[in-house]
């Protein structure tokens, strides 16, 4: 239910949709749960990192197969399907943070530390 909850913009905690302050940077807590959405370790940036960099990879093998499959002229496949996919990686980046503090959640439950004080 949590990753469902952070695949769909929400806190994976208590499911309300998180605010944005820029285009691809989330609020720092849940306005509702206080949940921090960083967890405060210098390293905790590296899950979401790689659960990113799997969907910008599997992006990539299918712009390939599609390049492959269907023929395209490689001016489309370098021009528009390569840009696409930086920017599907770009904008999938909020997803995955959310994506991995839900892991995170279900293996290690929040603490006290974890939650912003009021």
């Amino acid at each position: 239910m949590a990753l469902l909850r952070a695949g769909t913009l929400r806190c994976p905690r208590c499911g309300r949709a998180l605010p944005r302050r820029r285009l691809i940077d989330l609020a720092a807590y849940c306005p509702a749960c206080r949940l921090k959405l960083d967890r405060g370790e210098p390293d905790y940036f590296l899950g979401a990192y790689s659960i990113n960099l799997m969907f910008a990879l599997v992006a990539a093998a299918g712009l390939a197969v599609a390049a492959v499959t269907f023929r395209l002229p490689s001016w489309s496949v370098y021009g528009v399907g390569l840009p696409m996919v930086a920017a599907l990686a770009i904008g999938f980046h909020p997803v995955s943070r959310l994506l991995w503090l839900a892991f995170d959640l279900q293996f290690r439950p929040a603490t006290d530390r974890d939650f912003e004080e009021t």
